[in-house]
C-alpha cells in the first residue's frame, strides 16, 4: 500500500490537530452518539460463513436511505440468511470511523469526507469502499427578499454544516470559481461563510443570523418550508447531475474474514435501491417510518416531499466526484493532497453487478490492485 499522508488544518495546536474534514458531521449534525443497537427482523435460514451477527452503523438521515429502507423492509437481513443484522445509528462521520476501527460495527454508510479521512489517517489500512448508496441532495437555499441571484451571494452570510465537511469544502469551491476571496479557517472574506449544525440552522435563518445555506436534505427543505428559496442544487455542478453523498464501507479486516458476508450484504443494498426506485412513495415512507423509530420524530410531508426527489440512490460509488471532492479540499487549502489509491473494493459488487446482467461500475483508478 502507498504511503499516505495526512490531513491537517493550518494554525492548530498540536493538540487539536485532528484531519480536517475527519471532523466533519453528517448531514443533520445532530450530535455524535450512537444510539443503542438495534436488530431486524428475525434472521432465518443457514448463517453466512458461520457468523451470527453482523453490525452496520448508518445515520438516521434522508441521504442513507438505503439503510433505512433496507433495514425497514427487512431486504438486506434477507440475504444475509441465518446471520443476523444488528444496526446502531449514528449522528456523525468520526464516531463511525472510530466504531468501525474499534470493531463495534462492521459495515457502515458514510459520507465522503469521513470515507476519505478515515483511510488517509490509517495509512489505508483501516477501509474500503465497497459499493455506492446515495448521490445529491445538496443545496444553495438563501433569503428571496436579501439574495435574488447567485451574484447577490457575494457580502452575504451563508451558514455550512462545519468547517471542512463535505457541502462546506462544495461551497468554497464555488466561491472560488466566481473569482470571490474567502479565507478558508475563518470562513471570512467576499461571502461570510458560517459554520454550525444543521440543526440550528433554520432558526439562524429565521432570526437574521444567517441570509441563506448551503445544505444537504432534510435540512435544504426546511429552509424552505420557513421561506426560504433554492437559489442553486449541487447536482447541476456536476457531470450528468450526479455526485456521491453517501457510501458503504466495510472494515478491511472484516472484509478478508467474511467476504461471503460482505457480498450478501451488498446484495441486499443493491436490491434495497432497486426497490426504492421503483416504488418512490412506498419507500419514502419506509424511511419515514424508521427515521421516526430512530429520532422520535417523523419528517412533516412540507420538508420530506420535495426532498426525497432531489436524492438518487444509486450502487455506483461515483467514485471520480469522491477523487474531485478531496481535490476541491486540497485547492481550498483545506487538505494536504491524499494517497487515495486502494481505497475502492468494488470487486464484489461488481459481481452482483455481473450475475443480474448490468454494467460494471468503476473505481477511478482508485481500486486495490
Amino acid at each position: 500500500m502507498p504511503a499516505t499522508r495526512t490531513t491537517v488544518r493550518r494554525g492548530l495546536a498540536a493538540a487539536a490537530a485532528l484531519p480536517l474534514l475527519a471532523i466533519a458531521l453528517t448531514a443533520c449534525g445532530y450530535g455524535s452518539q450512537a444510539k443503542a443497537d438495534k436488530v431486524a427482523p428475525a434472521a432465518k435460514g443457514k448463517k453466512i460463513d458461520g457468523l451470527d451477527t453482523v453490525r452496520v452503523g448508518y445515520f438516521p438521515n434522508l441521504t442513507h436511505a438505503t439503510a433505512l429502507v433496507g433495514d425497514q423492509e427487512g431486504i438486506i437481513q434477507q440475504e444475509l440468511g441465518g446471520t443476523q443484522l444488528s444496526t446502531a445509528a449514528f449522528n456523525a462521520g468520526p464516531s463511525e470511523i472510530e466504531a468501525l476501527n474499534a470493531g463495534s460495527i462492521d459495515i457502515g454508510f458514510i459520507g465522503p469526507s469521513p470515507a476519505v479521512n478515515g483511510y488517509v489517517k490509517s495509512q489505508g489500512k483501516s477501509l474500503r469502499i465497497i459499493g455506492g448508496s446515495a448521490s445529491g441532495g445538496v443545496k444553495l437555499v438563501v433569503n428571496p427578499k436579501k439574495i435574488k441571484t447567485l451574484d447577490d451571494v457575494k457580502g452575504k452570510r451563508i451558514a455550512t454544516p462545519q468547517l471542512g465537511n463535505t457541502q462546506d469544502v462544495a461551497f468554497l469551491n464555488w466561491i472560488a470559481a466566481k473569482g470571490w476571496k474567502v479565507d478558508p479557517e475563518s470562513g471570512k472574506g467576499d461571502v461570510s461563510v458560517v459554520r454550525m449544525e444543521n440543526k440550528v440552522t433554520p432558526n439562524a435563518y429565521l432570526s437574521g443570523s444567517v441570509d441563506g445555506a448551503w445544505v444537504p436534505e432534510p435540512t435544504a427543505s426546511k429552509l424552505v418550508s420557513d421561506g426560504a428559496k433554492v437559489l442553486l442544487d449541487e447536482s447541476t455542478l456536476w457531470p450528468g447531475k450526479k455526485f456521491v453523498i453517501t457510501n458503504v464501507i466495510v472494515s478491511q479486516k472484516f472484509l478478508a474474514e467474511h467476504p461471503a458476508v460482505v457480498e450478501a450484504f451488498l446484495r441486499g443494498t443493491v436490491k434495497t435501491n432497486e426497490w426504492i426506485n421503483a416504488n418512490p412513495d412506498k419507500a419514502k415512507a419506509s424511511a419515514n417510518a424508521k427515521l421516526q423509530e430512530l429520532t422520535g420524530k417523523a419528517l412533516p410531508a412540507k420538508v420530506i416531499d420535495p426532498a426525497w426527489p432531489s436524492i438518487q440512490f444509486t450502487d455506483d460509488p461515483l467514485a471520480a466526484t469522491l477523487d474531485a471532492q478531496a481535490g476541491h479540499a486540497v485547492k481550498a487549502g483545506l487538505l494536504q493532497q491524499p494517497d487515495l489509491a486502494g481505497i475502492y473494493d468494488l470487486r464484489p459488487l461488481n459481481k452482483i453487478l455481473e450475475a443480474e446482467g448490468r454494467p460494471a461500475v468503476a473505481d477511478a483508478g482508485l481500486g486495490v490492485s
